[in-house]
């Protein structure tokens, strides 16, 4: 089996290097179609995004797609030329950078563009041009130079949007809010079956196997006009969790039992999340690899570290016959210290980027739960179990990240996280019965229902670490970052199963530099 894994691995690794190859062709390639060339309808209806500012520029994302729930977007089977500006108004007069990009059928019709040359710390619009007509106009923001001071940084931040659980009004608020940056947590997409519990609109195609069906997803959620305006209004940096390819995989298997299948499974949602996301071209996928982890740095003041717990984890451990491997009991292999759940290489430039950071606040961001739970098996409440699906499948990861904040005096940590569908808050020891070194905030999901509330406080009961644990309703997070404090306010909508739901503030904390720890606002 191990030999057939390898060999089929291999081959993955070629055909996507091929395509990726085709994809970043010139655009002296034969057959290209120009701008003005007719589409045969708007190829603008997934909406414009940017994504991974610098000081000097950022990336620039559409997807042409005049049909969009069909596999090819409606698109012929040729590249396309785009033509893209930016300019210092949002009436598009004072363009100060243009050009012109190729979208090719390989990469879905996609278009991601790296500009560059721009001035730091200021605000950007910009719009693409193809098939005779012209996209919404985005908006986008550099950052400040490498070291400069700053005032203030808004960062708005969320994650898990089922589609079919709920309407996207928490964008409409986020939008309001100004932020200059939007930090998306995982779970974009959910790739099951339409007709999921409480629904109040449907998927729109079977649960995706291949490139077309991860292709008809997101333009399913990229279609709604609310998620389409928080996207141009910032700059988005973006991790995955699990759904963007299948519920609760983990390194290179799912619970289907075939590797093999899994890995072409999970390249071809690799592939669909970088065509449908505002990603450098460092990210782009080679068959079931896609290197996602990074840092963003906002002059002196912030740092945010991007890491990604999916694809490098190790196998479950403790498994159990007939079992759930979700909760696990305790055994030897979860305390291994040699387990990683961020994979050796990556858990590594962790603590190096952890050592050498020289801003005020440190942002670990995440996928879910940092820090660790008291958890009980539902059959019986007497027995002490762990998820293995987050840091408490691998503790000896988490103990080497707070021992380093504290040996080498990372500067305020913070850690941020999704996955739960919930709005959580909580100290970070170092260690158990340790000293708090950090403050954690799951900052909500944008529709994905949580557990139930009464099961929830009974997990908060276990867990006096954690101040707040609502899994009742859905919004973002708004943290807004100065040289003395952190404020974070809790952004909670009074329903998402309505589409012009009010919004307010459930619970909002501080956090003082120099002090770990958070308190009230």
């Amino acid at each position: 089996m191990a030999g057939s894994l390898d060999l089929d691995r291999r081959r993955l690794l070629r055909g996507a290097a091929t395509a990726a190859g085709l994809s970043l062709l010139p655009l002296s390639l034969g057959g290209c179609l120009t701008a003005r060339a007719s589409l045969g309808g708007d190829p603008f209806t997934l909406g414009v995004a940017s994504g991974e500012p610098l000081a000097d520029g950022f990336v620039l994302w559409t997807r042409l797609a005049p049909r969009p729930l069909l596999a090819d977007g409606g698109m012929p089977d040729a590249p396309v030329s785009v033509n893209w500006s930016v300019a210092e108004d949002a009436a598009m007069r004072r363009v100060v950078a243009s050009g012109r990009a190729m979208a090719s059928p390989e990469a879905g019709h996609s278009v991601h563009v790296e500009v560059a040359g721009l001035k730091p710390d200021r605000e950007y619009w910009y719009r693409f041009e193809a098939g005779g007509g012209a996209s919404p106009v985005g908006r986008a923001r550099t950052t400040p130079v490498a070291g400069a001071p700053v005032d203030r940084l808004r960062v708005c931040f969320t994650s898990c949007q089922k589609y079919e659980a709920g309407f996207y009004a928490g964008y409409r608020h986020l939008v309001e809010e100004d932020p200059d940056l939007i930090l998306f947590l995982g779970d974009y997409i959910y790739e099951g079956d339409p007709g999921s519990r409480q629904s109040v609109r449907l998927h729109q195609n079977p649960e995706p196997m291949d490139i077309g069906g991860y292709r008809i997803r997101y333009a399913t959620y990229k279609t709604d006009p609310l998620l389409q305006a928080a996207h141009a209004a910032a700059a988005w940096m973006v991790i995955w969790d699990d759904h963007e390819v299948v519920n609760d995989y983990g390194a290179d298997s799912d619970e289907s039992g075939d590797p093999v299948a899994f890995l072409r499974r999970r390249a071809a949602a690799y592939q669909a999340y970088f065509e449908h996301m505002p990603l450098r071209r460092r990210s782009l996928p080679v068959g079931p690899d896609m290197q996602l982890y990074r840092t963003l740095d906002w002059g002196g003041l912030s740092q945010f570290q991007l890491v990604d717990n999916r694809q490098y984890r190790q196998p479950t451990p403790c498994p159990a016959p007939g079992a759930s491997s979700k909760l696990i009991p305790d055994c030897d292999a979860r305390r291994d210290p040699s387990r990683s759940l961020l994979g050796q290489r990556q858990e590594a430039w962790l603590l190096d980027t952890l050592a050498s950071s020289r801003a005020r606040w440190n942002l670990l961001t995440q996928q879910t739960l940092f820090g660790p739970m008291n958890l009980r098996d539902p059959a019986d409440m007497s027995q002490v179990r762990y998820s293995n699906d987050g840091w408490d499948g691998a503790p000896a990861t988490r103990d080497r990240i707070t021992a380093r904040w504290a040996e080498a005096g990372t500067a305020n940590p913070l850690v941020l996280g999704g996955d739960v569908h919930a709005f959580a808050a909580a100290s970070v020891e170092n260690g158990v019965g340790g000293p708090v070194v950090a403050s954690e905030f799951v900052g909500g999901s944008i529709t994905s229902l949580g557990m139930d509330m009464a099961v929830a406080d009974r997990i908060k009961g276990l867990n006096p670490r954690m101040d707040l644990f609502d899994t009742s309703r859905r919004g973002y997070t708004r943290i807004d970052l100065t040289p003395a404090r952190a404020e974070i306010a809790f952004r909670a909508l009074d329903d998402a199963r309505d589409l012009a739901s009010p919004i307010s503030t459930l619970k909002a904390w501080v956090v003082e530099d120099g002090r770990a720890g958070a308190l009230p606002a």
